[in-house]
């Protein structure tokens, strides 16, 4: 049973009231320590501008340092999911009164923006890297015709004669020395350094993503767990009771069984975390 569903048990009513201090006040807390800062970023084109971010391990310490509170609880390390621009950071923590378990969950959903870090040194290597491009573009049709016909005369030396492009390609491929042979004499004979320029052109690239820097970004709001799974931003607040039968735990029960010792607990337990945030 989700604390917070409609029902006219006179108990449950009770904790859902306490449930919705709960999210409240879970909610006041993510907004406090999410508030955005700004900070200086530069786009693709070396344009300065200011983006907000905030630091989720402010998030990952206010989880610890909740759970750190809760008493004889069975708790999960906090957790983040890395799903392309899209994170959540989250925890869920357990304990069992009776026949009766409480559950909790925490998450905050948040997208990632990548931008570079405000440096002279993204432009210089964004320059560096266009002149290889363009040096590259300008030679590939020259190469492409000699380097053809250097790779029919090479395989004609080899005794190769008489094949066709399939057979050209599984002889090319599948000898290592003469691959590497005739990439070499490809080399020497063109005005550029084919590997060379590969070369630096993977080093300039792996520079400029040095140079990255992440940026965050949520929505002080509530969300549900379909609006979580659909990748909406915001926190998720939710707490859930069940009854264990044989190992086995059932979410549909009638709260009016539930004994009179076990309801205090279970109220207890509620007003725990509610302390504890």
């Amino acid at each position: 049973m989700r604390l917070g569903t409609r029902t006219s048990n006179e108990f449950i009513q009770k904790i859902n009231l306490e449930n919705e201090k709960i999210q409240k006040k879970f909610l006041e807390k993510i907004v406090a320590i999410t508030n955005p800062i700004k900070i200086k970023v530069m786009l693709g084109d070396a344009t300065i501008t200011e983006q907000k971010t905030f630091d989720p391990l402010t998030v990952q310490r206010y989880y610890e340092d909740f759970l750190k509170k809760l008493k004889d609880w069975t708790i999960q390390e906090v957790s983040i999911s890395n799903n392309e621009d899209l994170r959540r950071i989250f925890t869920k923590f357990e304990v069992k009164e009776g026949n009766y378990l409480i559950s909790g969950h925490l998450s905050v959903q948040f997208h990632v923006l990548l931008f570079y870090k405000p440096d002279q040194k993204v432009i210089d290597y964004q320059k560096n890297l266009g002149d290889i491009i363009e040096l590259t573009a300008s030679k590939e049709k020259q190469m492409s015709d000699m380097n053809d016909q250097l790779v029919l005369d090479k395989l004609r030396e080899k005794g190769h004669k008489d094949f066709d492009h399939q057979r050209l390609f599984e002889i090319f491929f599948k000898d290592d020395t003469l691959r590497e042979q005739i990439l070499k004499e490809i080399e020497e004979k063109s005005e550029i350094n084919i590997r060379g320029l590969e070369n630096k052109k993977n080093e300039l690239i792996k520079n400029l993503d040095n140079l990255l820097v992440e940026t965050y970004q949520t929505s002080p709001v509530l969300i549900d767990d379909s609006r979580l799974v659909t990748g909406e931003e915001g926190c998720l607040c939710t707490i859930d009771i069940e009854f264990v039968k044989n190992r086995i735990k059932e979410g549909l029960f009638d709260p009016r069984k539930i004994p009179d010792p076990i309801k205090n607990k279970i109220s207890f337990r509620i007003k725990e975390i509610f302390e504890s945030l």
